[in-house]
């Protein structure tokens, strides 16, 4: 299948549109075997964090004053996603993050970012809700560090990601699951994955 980026934002709020900025950054590379590469800033953009995010992240308006600028970090991004596909946990949110602050130097955005709550919405129908932490819980994955900081939430986003590729690939009896499928179950109706998935293996690997 090839190398996959994580990505996560965390950010002064929740709106890129309306001049939020991002504060920290984190991306990981996954292949078959795991998590194979970090990257991870906190990064400057010229906007202070309200209390209550301070609050929630634990990144501070004093970190941030010794950050290096936004412009760096994203530069520095871009050469370490090397064109990989991304993947995010709420991916709607960390793409106008990723796309407002590439448009300030003048880079475009990736496309086509998938959405791991949107499989797992699939892939997990029963969770009691699919934030990432519940999610963590509901699949027994081991948490890697504290939620709301990018670094550990890219990490616990990748192993999830990692571990829904398994479950289908167990489930259904593939003998691997593409990034073309984990998009059409991402957009299928939630009680037909069984038929997305029976689908797509008789298309790609007709008895």
């Amino acid at each position: 299948m090839g190398e996959r980026v994580i990505i996560d934002f965390e950010t002064t709020g929740l709106s890129a549109m309306q001049g939020d900025r991002a504060t920290e950054v984190a991306a990981v590379v996954i292949d078959e075997t795991g998590i194979v590469g970090r990257f991870q800033s906190l990064m400057n953009g010229g906007r202070r964090i309200p209390p209550f995010v301070q609050d929630l992240t634990g990144i501070s308006n004093a970190m941030i004053r010794q950050a290096p600028r936004a412009e760096e970090v994203m530069r520095q991004l871009l050469d370490f996603i090397a064109g990989r596909p991304l993947v995010a946990h709420n991916a709607a949110f960390d793409h106008g993050f990723l796309g407002a602050e590439l448009d300030r130097i003048g880079e475009a955005c990736p496309t086509g970012l998938l959405c791991s709550m949107k499989v797992a919405r699939r892939i997990y129908p029963e969770a009691p809700n699919h934030r990432l932490e519940t999610l963590i819980r509901h699949a027994r994955i081991e948490a890697t560090g504290q939620y709301h900081r990018a670094l550990a939430d890219a990490e616990m986003t990748a192993l999830l990601w990692l571990r829904m590729e398994r479950k289908l690939q167990n489930d259904f009896d593939l003998p691997e699951v593409s990034l073309e499928l984990m998009q059409r179950i991402q957009t299928a109706p939630c009680k037909a994955v069984d038929k997305c998935v029976a689908s797509f293996k008789r298309r790609v690997w007709p008895a």
